[in-house]
């Protein structure tokens, strides 16, 4: 396969057709062989010759076409098994020697199953089946079909997502992949083909790509690098073959060949903005190549450049297309090779069926302990590429129901989607009506200062409040931004969803009753004080702040006998002795009190309290970063910030805020904290219906804070960033992507900076690389500010006080070898 492809190269259409004869292990169809001659005749007589001789090895056919031959057994435990082996394995090898062992007979013509097998040329056709079959599926496109605004194009793309190698794969192609109107579709199958990811290097041709690593890519890798070179020598024939036009150009090697260079490139490595993710050429150069090097004699009637870009590049957004100047001169960082943003799994180190993942947690072994961790995962159907890690919880649309009905499935050690639950379906078509207007589901918008988003009919708005235009000049004086405009006294109540509030005013206004809170930090209480567990169980608090309802949100878990540990599994625990354990499990069998997830830190030795963004006291910046929550300020927590942007910060006054982390910072303040940190946040909006459906999928489990965090946690790509979060007091989820190092670099903090973009687009256009994970599909929309640095430098940075230099450097993801305890 790699040999075919590199023929290929990333030749757009031609790739894309011989992709789909290896996509799965299913036998390729006449259609996707006919495909790849079409589309790759004038691209590859290489790759032509390697096809045929691939191809001629296979009969035509799927193993699950010769499901009528099991019939023909004598043997009824034969006829089951072979119904079973001809559904779950793939090549002629593997089907062969499984009837041969479990109908316990060789291969020889007069028995009527081999001859069956053998002989039939012309298989009767078999029954049409009521669902397509798994390996024709792909999950993660079929999240993509409902994004489609036209019906020919939804329907083909359900085709092609349930039914891969049919003749709809070339229609779609030419119909939908290039129409303007269908941009969100296109995107979106974009994300689920070849996700946006941080940094380019190592391209030999296309050069200037090079030394990147803030910016946003989906190919960057050799194949794209060889196929924009072969791009360009296709296009010195004097013609650009598209699928649905040919483009009669000059000869680029004379006229503007550096640009064209650039085209080339950037249509196969595929530069994505975080925005919009598109891979746009932008229209203004396009027209301007073509009234330049476009050979107008060769023109079609009514054939102009303008025409021809309305069609290939409609945007001239710099926002959301690729201006081709960024790509005529190298990176501004030159050639030097940079070392302060790294991304480990870009290019993918790790076989096809285990996804990357950064290594946050350190190793065993300190000399062979590599940046990232391949974890075994499952495909969204056979014929996907998409990748999800063993054990998530991921919501696929069901085969056969219509849009808004999903079911939620887990990834299982087998490598398959498996355990899967139907969900209520949503009413999609069903608009929310807002001051007279109509919006569709899914529609983010503003309603005064609140950000909503409609949802099968129902508006869900954030409920910070807001000053009008003729609010009077008192209401002004009185206003605090708090729920219900509740006095900012900080007087602490501990609800009963975990989360810890500034005052029983703001409780109550957040729809708690009286008796489903008590006075005082939530985390300085003592779950276990009432002895809840049976007598031969150990206590040990728990504490989390709850997104469901559904259920009880307890604060504690009881610990049986000890049982064995997984030895193999890595996530350290440091005890309250400050002793390191290789997990949670082998530190409990030990009988000692966990202090905080990770490696042992000396600073944390001594308690030494931090106030977090969530309004919670730590004993230390261990504690904290522990949780999942970066530090406010130094000390017990005895403010309450701001929730709104306009109200007044006279709460915070007397709080001393540590000084920004790099000089010439734009910080952001999160809702409800007093000091700026130097990162970029995103505020979002979820819906607490679906946070109590997923709940009762995982057997009434309570959705946690934490469980969303660590979930982000996997989407961002480069280890100097990590993410941190809480909900705020008016029930948005505030999550902060924020430089580890304890002095961040410019560089740094621009590539959190795009790691939140990223994010923040994947929520907004409800992109299925997000949000088919669990319980990340319950997120609406999301609102982002980002961290900057002032060009003009400045002064040396502050020292930092020890507990917040060690939170920054905590964050590394470089870890001490595990002493033998």
């Amino acid at each position: 396969r790699k040999i075919l492809l590199s023929y290929a190269g990333r030749h757009t259409t031609c790739r894309e057709y011989c992709q789909a004869i290896f996509r799965t292990d299913s036998t390729p169809t006449v259609s996707q062989i006919n495909a790849v001659r079409e589309y790759c005749q004038s691209h590859s007589a290489q790759l032509l010759s390697c096809v045929s001789n691939f191809t001629k090895s296979y009969p035509i056919r799927s193993p699950i076409d010769s499901l009528y031959c099991c019939d023909r057994a004598e043997a009824t435990h034969c006829q089951v098994a072979c119904r079973r082996i001809l559904r779950t394995m793939s090549t002629e090898h593997e089907i062969m020697e499984g009837l041969i062992e479990e109908c316990g007979s060789q291969p020889l013509p007069q028995e009527p199953m081999w001859q069956c097998f053998l002989g039939s040329a012309h298989p009767p056709s078999p029954p049409e089946e009521d669902l397509p079959h798994p390996a024709k599926m792909d999950c993660a496109k079929l999240h993509c079909c409902s994004k489609a605004n036209t019906s020919l194009c939804r329907d083909m793309c359900q085709e092609i997502s349930t039914n891969w190698g049919s003749q709809t794969w070339q229609d779609f192609d030419q119909l939908c992949e290039y129409n303007p109107v269908e941009t969100e579709l296109i995107n979106c199958l974009s994300d689920v083909r070849e996700p946006c990811q941080l940094g380019c290097k190592d391209l030999a041709y296309c050069t200037n790509f090079n030394n990147r690593p803030t910016e946003l890519f989906r190919s960057c890798n050799v194949q794209s690098d060889q196929g924009a070179m072969n791009d360009i020598k296709l296009w010195s024939n004097g013609t650009i073959k598209m699928p649905f036009m040919n483009i009669p150009v000059l000869d680029i090697r004379k006229c503007l060949p550096d640009m064209w260079k650039a085209v080339a490139c950037s249509l196969q490595i595929k530069p994505c903005h975080s925005k919009s993710r598109g891979s746009v050429i932008c229209k203004s150069d396009c027209v301007d190549i073509l009234t330049q090097c476009g050979d107008r004699k060769r023109f079609h009637e009514g054939q102009t450049p303008e025409r021809i870009c309305e069609l290939l590049s409609p945007i001239d957004d710099p926002e959301r297309c690729i201006p081709l100047h960024r790509y005529l001169t190298p990176s501004s960082l030159g050639n030097n090779i940079v070392e302060e943003v790294i991304h480990p799994c870009n290019p993918n180190p790790c076989p096809s069926n285990h996804l990357c993942q950064v290594n946050r947690k350190g190793c065993l072994d300190e000399l062979n302990c590599q940046p990232y961790l391949c974890v075994p995962g499952c495909k969204l159907g056979e014929a996907s590429e998409f990748l999800v890690q063993q054990d998530a919880r991921i919501q696929v649309p069901t085969r056969a129901g219509p849009a808004g009905c999903f079911e939620v499935c887990s990834c299982g050690p087998s490598g398959r989607l498996e355990n899967c639950l139907e969900m209520p379906c949503v009413d999609t078509n069903k608009p929310c009506i807002i001051g007279g207007q109509r919006k569709s589901h899914g529609t983010s918008f503003r309603v005064d200062c609140h950000h909503c988003s409609c949802f099968a009919g129902d508006t869900i708005c954030s409920t910070r409040e807001c000053l009008s235009f003729d609010s009077s000049d008192e209401d002004r004086r009185q206003f605090t931004g708090l729920p219900c405009n509740c006095p900012d006294r900080f007087v602490p109540v501990c609800a009963s969803n975990g989360r810890t509030y500034p005052s029983a005013c703001v409780a109550r206004c957040m729809g708690f009753k009286d008796f489903e809170f008590a006075f005082g930090l939530c985390r300085l209480s003592n779950p276990c004080a009432n002895k809840p567990c049976e007598r031969n169980q150990r206590c040990i608090p728990k504490y989390r702040v709850c997104l469901s309802d559904s259920s009880d949100c307890v604060q504690h878990e009881c610990v049986g006998r000890p049982t064995p540990c997984d030895k193999s599994s890595v996530e350290p625990a440091c005890d309250t002795d400050g002793l390191v354990h290789p997990s949670v499990c082998q530190l409990q069998q030990a009988g000692k009190t966990l202090a905080y997830m990770g490696h042992c830190q000396d600073a944390c030795r001594k308690p030494q309290q931090v106030c977090g963004h969530n309004g919670e006291t730590y004993s230390t910046v261990c504690d904290a970063y522990s949780d999942r929550v970066a530090v406010d300020y130094e000390g017990p927590c005895h403010a309450v910030g701001a929730v709104s942007d306009v109200a007044p910060d006279s709460a915070c006054s007397l709080i001393r805020c540590p000084p920004l982390s790099t000089p010439g910072c734009r910080p952001v303040t999160p809702p409800g904290a007093c000091c700026p940190i130097c990162a970029s946040m995103l505020q979002i909006l979820w819906n607490k219906e679906q946070m109590n459906t997923f709940s009762k999928v995982r057997t009434n489990r309570p959705v946690t804070v934490y469980d969303v965090l660590q979930t982000l946690r996997l989407h961002v790509s480069v280890p100097q960033c990590d993410v941190f979060g809480y909900l705020s007091i008016d029930h948005v989820l505030v999550v902060l992507i924020a430089p580890v190092d304890q002095q961040p670099t410019p560089l740094q903090i621009e590539a959190c900076s795009k790691e939140a973009e990223k994010i923040d687009s994947l929520i907004n256009y409800a992109s299925p690389t997000l949000v088919s994970h669990v319980p990340l599909s319950a997120f609406l929309a999301s609102e982002i500010k980002t961290s900057s640095i002032h060009s003009s430098g400045g002064t040396p940075p502050s020292p930092l006080p020890p507990g917040l230099c060690l939170f920054l450097g905590l964050l590394i993801a470089v870890a001490p070898v595990f002493h033998q305890l």
